[in-house]
């Protein structure tokens, strides 16, 4: 379930208010909601290989609803998608190429698809390095098959993501982790000038609702920064770490 950007944006100017510290665009809002889910979202994967460490070493909780490495791995599933590639056949590409709507943050498994074989092979596709590529389809002992075959990844045009795989399939899957869409609080202006809320023209945080307490008070830590108060910086600072220290004791 996501986050509902606009019981953000109210609980942010609630407390803005509440102590008469100032008030926040929604022009400086959007900006800081988009840095603040990248953050939160860039913070889950170092968070989870510290968690696994402690899994490794049998001192980690997996009781259900208190497994931490589960409950990060939850957090990570509405951004995980099987994307189709599409080749590229353009000289100087010759690739599968995504031309999707989304950002891709990681390539997860690669499946080349050798339809026209017989049986027909759904196999999974070893990612190299294009040195390691090179040196590799150019043994004859080496070479990839369609049931091992070997990729690496380039750009495409317009900076797309690229795959070279060998030998050519017939069709590309990919198990891809997109990176969460910008946050907006939409609006229009009322009669005197105000702001109101406009549903359909905005986007929610896409982080989880588990995540909203961190949300809100790292935006108040960068409000702080844009009026110029220190102690709301100190103060959602201080609340963040309070969190940040408790999920991970």
């Amino acid at each position: 379930m996501a986050v509902n950007i606009n019981t953000v944006y109210t609980t942010v100017l609630y407390i803005l208010n509440k102590e008469q510290r100032g008030y926040i665009t929604p022009a400086e809002f959007n900006s800081i909601a988009t840095q603040v889910q990248e953050e939160i979202f860039q913070s889950y994967f170092p968070d989870g290989n510290q968690t696994n460490r402690q899994n490794q070493q049998n001192i980690q909780n997996n009781t259900e609803f208190f497994d931490i490495f589960k409950d990060i791995s939850y957090k990570l599933y509405p951004f995980e998608k099987v994307a189709a590639f599409t080749y590229n056949a353009a000289a100087g590409v010759l690739g599968w190429e995504y031309t999707g709507t989304g950002t891709i943050y990681k390539l997860g498994e690669i499946i080349s698809t050798y339809s026209t074989t017989n049986p027909q092979y759904d196999s999974i596709t070893e990612l190299a390095s294009k040195s390691d590529y090179d040196k590799i389809t150019r043994s004859n002992l080496t070479a990839p098959t369609n049931q091992y075959p070997l990729s690496y990844t380039t750009a495409g045009p317009n900076n797309s993501v690229l795959i070279k795989i060998s030998p050519q399939p017939n069709s590309v899957n990919v198990n891809c982790l997109f990176k969460p869409t910008s946050p907006v609080w939409a609006f229009t202006t009322g009669s005197v000038g105000q702001y109101l809320f406009a549903v359909g023209a905005s986007t929610n945080f896409e982080l989880d609702v588990a995540e909203q307490p961190n949300i809100i008070t790292n935006i108040l830590k960068y409000c702080g920064i844009i009026i110029n108060d220190p102690t709301i910086i100190q103060t959602a600072t201080a609340e963040a770490n309070k969190v940040e220290v408790n999920e991970k004791s």
